[in-house]
Parts: C-alpha cells; sequence; structure tokens
C-alpha cells in the first residue's frame, strides 16, 4: 500500500485512544497532531504538484487555500501508521502519491463526465455566441425601447381618462343644481357618449400597441426561443451528468456496506451538495475500509490563504462539515465507536444562574459561558426554562434578546407583554447602548475602528456564518483596544446590529480584525471558554422611562 505512510517520528509510548475521533467536534489526538505536522512539512518543501496556495506574496495565479486531512491507521499486522488526502483538487488536477486517490475519479481521460463537461462547454460557447449576436442585440435594445415608449403613452392616457371621468362626475354634479330635467337628460347622454369613446379609443390603443410590439418582437423571439431551448438541454443534460455522478460516487464501512450519494442523501428533494464526497475525511475512511486499515483517530486542517466568506486560518484544526460530510460519514462510520458527541454535553446543569436585578416587569441576569439563552433541540437547561420554572405566572415571551450560549454576560428578560414590547421596540430602534469585552488571539495593529460585514447562515455548515456581501444580512461592529497583554488583545465591541456570531466573525474574518477571539472553537482555537462578554448594558426602563444601566465585569 504505497499511501500507507509510517511515523517519521517516534510514537512509541504514546496511547492509543480508545473510540475513534467524533468527526464534527474535536480536539485531536497527539497521533493527529504528529501526523499533520510531518504532513505540513512536506507540504511547505514538496515539489510533486502545483498549486497556489496564497502563501507566496509573489506567486500571480489564483490563490486557492485547502483543507487537507490525516487518518491514524493500523494494519493487519498491527503497524500504525497514517494516510492522508487533500479536498478537492488541485490546480494542476494531479493525484500526487502522498495522497490517498479519491472515491472516483471524474477525471480520467475519456470518462463520462469529462464527455458531458465537453458538451456543456460546447452548448455554452454556442450561448455565448447567440448573445453577442449584433441583430440579436439591436432587437433586443429596440424592443426595450418601444415596450418602454408604449407603457409611458397607455400610463398617460389611462391619467387622462382619468382626469376626464373626475371632470364628468363634477360636471354633472353642478348641472343637477342648475339645469332642467330636459337639459340634464341631454348632458347625461353627451357624457356618457365621452365615456364609451374614451374607452373604445383606449381598447383600440392597446390593440395597436399589442400588434406593433408583435411585430417588432416577432425577429426577437426567434433569437429568444433559440436560447430557451439551449438553456433547457443545457440543464437536462448538467442534471443527468449530476445523478450519474452521484450515482458512482460510493463509500464504504467497516462492515463493507457499499452505499451511493443517492442512498446517502434519500430525499428525492434535495440534492446532495457539490463537491459531496470530495472532502478529505471520505477519502481517507474509503481508503482504510478498502483496504482492510483499521481508523484510529483523524484530523483536519487548513493550508493556505482563507477564502472570502467562511473564517479559515493556516494551520489551524477544523471539523468535518456538516452539509457534505455528515450524510457520508454517518453511513461510513456506522459500527465504528466513536467519543462522544461534546456538541450534546450539557455545561449548565452544574451552573447557577445569577439575577442581577429585579423589578415587579424587568429581570436582568448575568448568563454564564456555555449556557443556551433559549432551549435546544438536545438541551433544554437555558435561561428562558430557568426563569419560566421560578416565575410561572410571568406573561409574554420572556426572552428580549439572546447570547451565544459560549457568550456570558448581561441578558434582559421581562415578566409583562408590556415590558417585553417595549424593549423589543428599543432594540428594534438600535437605541440600546451595548459594550461587549473580548479577547482577541494575537496584536493588533490599529487602535479602533468600525467593522462592515455582511453575513449569513452557511446553509453547508450549521450553524456557522459566512461573510455574503450579496444576500448576506448587513452587520456593523465598532470597536476600540483597551490594551496589550502576553500577545493578546483585549478590546471592547460595540455592536450597531445584533447577527448571529457577529462578534466572531467580524474578529475572525480576513476582512474584519483577522484575530479571532481567544477559545472560540467555530472561528479559532478552542480552549477552556469563548473569552466574550456582555459586560454593560443601558437602555429606559419599560414603565418609568428613565434610562437605566447595568455593568458586569468579564472573568477572564
Amino acid at each position: 500500500m504505497k499511501h500507507f505512510q509510517y511515523f517519521k517520528t517516534s510514537i512509541s509510548g504514546i496511547v492509543l485512544p480508545e473510540k475513534f475521533t467524533f468527526p464534527f467536534y474535536y480536539e485531536p489526538h497527539l497521533l493527529a497532531k504528529i501526523a499533520t505536522t510531518e504532513v505540513q512539512a512536506y507540504l511547505e518543501r514538496q515539489t510533486d504538484f502545483s498549486h497556489n496556495f496564497g502563501l507566496e506574496a509573489n506567486d500571480s495565479a489564483l490563490a486557492i487555500g485547502k483543507m487537507f486531512g490525516v487518518l491514524v491507521v493500523k494494519d493487519k499486522q498491527n503497524k500504525i501508521g497514517y494516510l492522508t488526502a487533500f479536498s478537492g483538487k488541485l490546480a494542476d488536477k494531479s493525484l500526487p502519491e502522498k495522497f490517498v486517490p479519491p472515491v472516483f475519479n471524474m477525471r480520467t481521460s475519456g470518462s463520462f463526465y469529462i464527455k458531458g463537461e465537453q458538451e456543456i462547454d460546447a452548448m455554452n460557447a454556442q450561448l455565448s455566441v447567440l448573445k453577442k449576436d449584433k441583430n440579436y442585440l439591436e432587437l433586443k435594445k429596440l424592443v426595450a425601447e418601444n415596450t418602454t415608449i408604449i407603457q409611458t403613452d397607455l400610463a398617460f392616457q389611462r391619467n387622462r381618462m382619468k382626469l376626464a371621468k373626475s371632470n364628468r362626475k363634477a360636471q354633472k354634479k353642478k348641472a343637477i343644481a342648475l339645469l332642467n330635467d330636459l337639459e340634464l337628460e341631454k348632458l347625461t347622454k353627451k357624457l356618457t357618449q365621452e365615456s364609451y369613446n374614451n374607452q373604445f379609443f383606449i381598447k383600440e390603443l392597446q390593440e395597436y400597441y399589442l400588434a406593433k410590439i408583435q411585430e417588432t418582437s416577432k425577429e426577437f423571439n426567434v433569437f429568444k426561443e433559440k436560447i430557451s431551448a439551449l438553456k433547457k438541454e443545457r440543464k437536462e443534460k448538467s442534471n443527468y451528468l449530476q445523478q450519474t455522478l452521484f450515482s458512482k460516487y460510493a463509500f464504504l464501512n467497516r462492515k463493507k456496506e457499499l452505499k451511493n450519494l443517492l442512498s446517502i442523501f434519500n430525499d428525492p428533494a434535495i440534492k446532495p451538495p457539490a463537491g459531496s464526497g470530495e472532502c478529505a475525511a471520505p477519502k481517507l475512511l474509503q481508503y482504510a475500509f478498502a483496504n482492510n486499515l483499521t481508523p484510529i483517530t483523524m484530523a483536519e486542517f487548513w493550508w493556505g490563504s482563507a477564502p472570502n466568506a467562511a473564517i479559515r486560518q493556516h494551520k489551524n484544526y477544523y471539523p468535518a462539515c456538516q452539509g457534505r460530510c455528515k450524510p457520508i460519514l454517518t453511513h461510513m462510520l456506522a459500527g465504528t465507536e466513536i467519543d462522544a458527541n461534546l456538541l450534546l454535553e450539557n455545561l449548565s446543569e452544574k451552573q447557577d444562574l445569577e439575577i442581577i436585578y429585579e423589578d415587579d416587569v424587568l429581570i436582568v441576569v448575568n448568563k454564564p459561558a456555555e449556557f443556551l439563552s433559549v432551549p435546544g433541540k438536545d438541551i433544554k437547561d437555558a435561561v428562558y426554562t430557568r426563569i419560566k420554572e421560578k416565575y410561572p405566572n410571568a406573561t409574554g415571551p420572556l426572552i428580549v434578546h439572546r447570547l451565544d450560549m459560549s457568550t456570558s454576560g448581561i441578558l434582559l428578560l421581562t415578566k409583562t407583554k408590556e415590558a417585553n414590547k417595549a424593549l423589543q421596540s428599543q432594540f428594534i430602534n438600535r437605541t440600546i447602548k451595548k459594550r461587549y469585552v473580548a479577547l482577541l488571539d494575537g496584536d493588533l495593529s490599529e487602535n479602533s475602528g468600525k467593522i462592515t460585514l455582511p453575513l449569513r447562515l452557511d446553509l453547508e455548515d450549521r450553524p456557522k456564518q459566512l461573510v455574503d456581501f450579496t444576500y448576506g444580512k448587513p452587520a456593523e461592529t465598532n470597536w476600540k483596544i483597551i490594551n496589550k497583554e502576553n500577545g493578546k488583545t483585549r478590546v471592547y465591541f460595540y455592536p450597531i446590529t445584533g447577527r448571529t456570531h457577529q462578534l466572531r466573525m467580524h474578529a475572525a474574518h480576513k476582512n474584519g480584525l483577522n484575530t479571532p477571539i481567544v477559545g472560540d472553537d467555530l472561528y479559532g482555537k478552542k480552549e477552556n471558554r469563548l473569552h466574550l462578554h456582555a459586560e454593560f448594558i443601558a437602555f429606559l426602563h419599560p414603565t418609568t422611562n428613565k434610562e437605566i444601566s447595568f455593568t458586569v465585569a468579564a472573568t477572564f
């Protein structure tokens, strides 16, 4: 097995883990860390392939960082080694022997996928020629101009008719008081005829314009139909190609059970996400099971510059993604003993909820870190449930706003519907003053600033967020340095908006502060806790309408 690699570093004395890594939330085992170090050393000096990871400032090629993975395995002779893989494909489309092969190589010479791609490329070329055709562009412009002229004139004529109708109504009303019955009857007939004439005129005008549009659009529609037919054919070809590809990607587990993507994503309404099966983890497990190797532990790490949307730090470890990998790995790890899912660990059960202020309508609590604001799908213990138990007669929604589970600090609740509505209004109108304190994992070069990076949910890796300038919701944060300490920076955050993970994303993203919050297990490195705390809040009391404020110092 040319892909089975022995450790160059001595691993004698290292105790093997009892269970396999839970791939969606883990702290890498020492063996996985050693394997990672060896793979990273190879990446720094290798000449086997050409790919711009964005680590060389003078490289003019498109920079694309990439996820790599290591899988520590045991062979039939109980010898320990490791496998390594990369997600997706390399820029030069090579398959270096250092890395395990893909689950299915769609790019072998003469494959159905290559042929299908070529057919789609030919259709795209035809579409491009049609859309750039001089006659098509002139006809398109003419149709647009005529349509605008016609719509403008029809709007004008309808408005003119509306005014004429109002004038007739006023004329008749005035005539009732001044004219005799005969004169009034004569006038009424005249006004009625005017109404008929106007209706006939607008009907004739609409028919005339319709005929004119049809005449100018006839030749244009020939082009449109050709373009539409090509798009339809391209879509059908693309769907067929994708479905065939999904059927070719088949995955093993330790029982040698084989399932393809169509079986794994067993929902006709949901297609497997693009790139399913191309991530490092499925490649590694596939090779292990196909070659009778026993998986011991694994880890995935990022190599290179960060993408524009997601948070990725060079050399950092990351869990497998939820969207593409979770259904695949659920099948592949069936029958394998794996570590407990620490995401389901209820840490709040061991913590008290401190109430720092209470009156007839308002409750203010100091929420501990790793404590839910509202009940989750799997963990029911939360600020809401604790307060609901303590105040069973409280009316209204109780919760006014939320803090992330990992964030500690001040949280407002209300006992009445009226108080809740009053505070909600202040949050919506952004009149509430909030200040967070955070410890960042690095030095900042500036002393203060404003971050404006729009955010949306990463649908393929919930609950993580992405920066998205097209579909993201506006998110703004002001920040200011408090002090620097031992290579870390303590800052104040003043969020203007309140998006999910806003402060964590704005701190970690390369176009934000590019410095994750200490202990951020989603966007940075896991530690004892997330060093983010809601320290101060000021608002108008919902019944007295006087400003009230609270401050609770961070414990880190």
